[in-house]
């Protein structure tokens, strides 16, 4: 992996460029090559990557992630392995079958 830091970013129209560590051209990065990271990026994050050639012959970053940003994926992961979360959403689902069970019989 190449690592750089985003130089711009332009929220509205998903892409940027990032100013790659060993110096060089900057890279450009559409927001598609972090599928998984658990937020946006903003300037000045530090981004790992692959570089590939677009279907112009421009190089793009791809496969990108965001140094210190949890991949979401993971995190979702992470929650469900978890023995006490398992219980506390069984917990709230169970209370929300009582909760509608009463409202619903009160209700009839």
């Amino acid at each position: 992996m190449i690592k750089g830091v985003l130089k711009t970013w332009k929220e509205d129209r998903g892409f940027g460029f990032i100013s790659p560590d060993n110096g060089g051209k900057d890279i450009f990065m559409h927001i598609s090559a972090l599928k998984e990271a658990s937020r946006r990026p903003v300037a000045g994050d530090v981004i790992y990557y692959q570089v590939a050639k677009d279907n112009r012959g421009k190089f793009k970053a791809v496969n990108a992630s965001i140094e210190g940003v949890e991949i979401l994926e993971d995190k979702i992961a992470s929650f469900f392995n978890s023995p006490k979360n398992i219980l506390l959403t069984a917990l709230g689902l169970a209370l929300i079958i009582v909760v509608s069970s009463i409202v619903y019989l009160y209700s009839v």
